[in-house]
């Protein structure tokens, strides 16, 4: 009888012991502070698609992007004494207001308020700008907006990737389109410090780097093209145009629609 009694009690502790380790994995889905959670919290449904807290933002960052850039090309085209920066100015107008006219109409749909006026960092830049002038103007300009531009492409990358909005997912692909072009003209400037932008990174980044060896002066075999086996016919073309220029071409929205 004490062995039987025994027996039930340590059967009786294991069925508790798997219950308390099995009770956080059969509840997570329902508790608080998980990715999961938060992104319902935060999102919204719409008739083009759940807008979620990320979607939103990336409104507000392309609203703010505007805000600043476009008079920052504008003052470019007005001061700079160079005709690589002028252009990289004239690219910024032209951009920002296509984009903050597409950026306000998405807007206008989904309910999203919008900021009127540039971030105060935003505005230190413009008056760091307005404060400089020759050589030291155009390296300010060319690195100032090559690494805001960088910063936001990561951004329009991720909610590109993850949006479920129908309208948010065709922002992204025009603004990414836009940056690009405004990223590929700074560049062409000659003045930006790519050094810097990579120790900036480097020093904000968390995680080791990964990827191969580095390279010890051998030149490893050259590998095979990736290419389709057999005889088979295609009629799309690459998208990318000729190394060094970014074709932004694209149909205009009509204003309003």
């Amino acid at each position: 009888m004490r062995r039987i009694n025994g027996t039930a009690l340590i059967i009786a502790a294991l069925v508790v012991t798997v219950g308390a380790l099995a009770f956080p994995v059969w509840s997570y889905a329902d508790r608080s502070g998980t990715g999961q959670a938060n992104l319902n919290a935060s999102t919204v449904a719409t008739q083009w698609g759940p807008l979620s807290a990320a979607d939103r933002d990336l409104l507000v960052k392309v609203r703010l992007a505007g805000l600043w850039e476009l008079p920052a090309g504008q003052q470019a085209v007005e001061r700079a004494p160079s005709q690589a920066i002028r252009d990289a100015g004239d690219h910024l107008i032209v951009g920002h207001t296509d984009l903050d006219r597409r950026a306000r109409d998405v807007a206008a749909k989904l309910g999203v308020e919008l900021p009127n006026q540039p971030t105060e960092q935003q505005q230190g830049w413009l008056r760091e700008l307005s404060a400089a002038s020759g050589k030291e103007y155009e390296r300010k300009f060319a690195n100032l907006l090559r690494n805001a531009h960088g910063k936001v492409f990561a951004v329009i990358a991720q909610v590109r990737h993850t949006t479920r909005n129908a309208l948010i997912r065709q922002l992204a692909s025009d603004s990414n389109q836009t940056v690009l072009d405004h990223i590929t003209m700074l560049e062409a400037t000659g003045m930006v410090d790519f050094d810097a932008i990579a120790n900036e990174a480097a020093n904000g980044a968390s995680a080791s780097p990964s990827g191969p060896p580095a390279p010890d002066g051998n030149l490893p075999p050259s590998p095979p093209p990736a290419q389709p086996s057999g005889d088979i016919s295609v009629t799309s073309r690459p998208s990318p145009a000729a190394p060094g220029t970014v074709n932004t071409d694209r149909p205009e929205v009509p204003s309003g629609g």
